[in-house]
């Protein structure tokens, strides 16, 4: 018997798997940067994605999509256990990204569903580095990636630092 899946759920569950590709596809080096190495360099939000991610160059979804690579994007979609997390099978035409401040290509559904990307384009923000509400936003992100808010934390203090 096939399980109906509600709207809701569906763009819930598109939401989390799109946030875990990016957040998870580096495991532990989930900060924008590493402070360690870079501790004179002050944050410029326009070099960051919405929530303070500085995708890498070599993540296999962005790199699948730009290079239309379909095993990468299969490599991906292993990687990232849609399917066991999200329930969603593997589609080219959907599995994509191209991240989440590209003006002039389409947004993936996990993209367009995150609550932290319309937060910081309502305010007129380039990231969420410039928030003074950052500590005390309990957004899905940070609830779901504490570690990650708290390397986003530490790139506010430098960004308002100067």
């Amino acid at each position: 018997m096939k399980k109906e899946i509600k709207r809701r759920d569906f763009v819930g569950t598109c939401l989390k798997a799109g946030v875990a590709c990016c957040a998870l596809s580096y495991g532990a080096n989930l900060s924008a940067f590493n402070p360690a190495k870079r501790q004179d360099v002050k944050p410029d939000p326009k070099n960051l994605e919405y929530c303070g991610y500085k995708c890498p160059p070599d993540c296999p979804l962005k790199k699948g999509t730009l290079e239309n690579n379909i095993e990468l994007k299969k490599q991906a979609y292993a990687d990232f256990k849609f399917k066991e997390k999200y329930g969603i099978e593997f589609d080219a035409d959907k599995v994509f990204c191209y991240g989440c401040k590209v003006k002039d290509k389409p947004l993936s559904l996990p993209i367009t569903s995150c609550t932290v990307r319309k937060c910081v384009i309502e305010k007129g923000y380039e990231c969420c580095i410039q928030c003074d509400g950052l500590s005390a936003c309990n957004k899905e992100l940070w609830t779901n990636f504490p570690k990650f808010k708290d390397a986003v934390i530490e790139m506010q203090k430098k960004y308002k630092a100067v």
